[in-house]
């Protein structure tokens, strides 16, 4: 289960606005000063970015989903936190949101820079973007939501299906390490029992996925809509 952008603490917002990765400022909507369940295995720092094309009714950070709201670190305080964690943390994780829709590039650098090891958090909405960055980190955690056929209706984008798949067969094929895991619970569109969860990761077994893992959906900080679904399935 990922750790969530609130944790935020210590840090101030700076004037820094023009400090970049890539192109285009690095909109960071939180920071996990540590977390022990965002890489297994490993503590990091998370760092959750603004924007997700996708709208997943289940969604326990729905502050990051709108791609226009402004960010609540400014990037160069976030490596200045870094930098005091240096021999304390082993790797940093950037998250979302969908971490993949901004350019990471020189982010991903300056973390290396610092010694920590990379990871990522995807549900492959952008292949191509994903693709370029796959020889860059070290670990990835990738989210297979549903099976293709349902999963426009968890997204609500029809293209996130072709997206997905793709995706996960770069991810796949690359040769980094990943775990590949799927939400489920009660209220999760098409993945609410567990008979529909495994059949989520048979999907992904027969793709190439090794040891694919299922996490119970987290209702805090969903969405009321979803507290809604969740507590009508429960009584149902």
């Amino acid at each position: 289960m990922n750790a969530s952008p609130g944790q935020v603490v210590g840090l101030t917002l700076a004037s820094s606005a023009g400090a970049r990765s890539g192109d285009r400022p690095l909109v960071v909507g939180g920071l996990a000063k540590l977390s022990t369940c965002d890489w297994p295995g490993k503590l990091v720092a998370t760092v959750f970015l603004q924007g997700c094309p996708w709208n997943c009714l289940y969604c326990h950070n729905p502050d990051l989903i709108d791609p226009r709201a402004p960010g609540q670190l400014e990037w160069p305080d976030v490596l200045a936190f870094l930098r005091g964690r240096v021999g304390l943390l082993d790797a940093v994780v950037f998250s979302g949101g969908e971490a993949t829709r901004q350019d990471l590039t020189t982010a991903i650098s300056q973390v290396r820079d610092l010694g920590f090891l990379v990871g990522l958090h995807t549900s492959g909405a952008y292949p191509r973007r994903l693709a370029a960055l796959l020889d860059k980190v070290d670990w990835v955690g990738f989210d297979v939501k549903a099976l293709p056929d349902d999963l426009p209706q968890v997204t609500g984008v029809e293209a996130s299906a072709a997206a997905m798949t793709e995706s996960l067969r770069l991810l796949i094929a690359s040769g980094v390490d990943y775990q590949v895991r799927t939400t489920w619970g009660p209220g999760v569109p098409t993945v609410a029992t567990p008979d529909q969860a495994q059949a989520v990761l048979e999907w992904a077994r027969a793709q190439g996925a090794v040891d694919p893992v299922l996490q119970e959906v987290r209702p805090e900080g969903a969405r009321p809509a979803f507290q809604s679904a969740r507590a009508a399935a429960l009584s149902a």
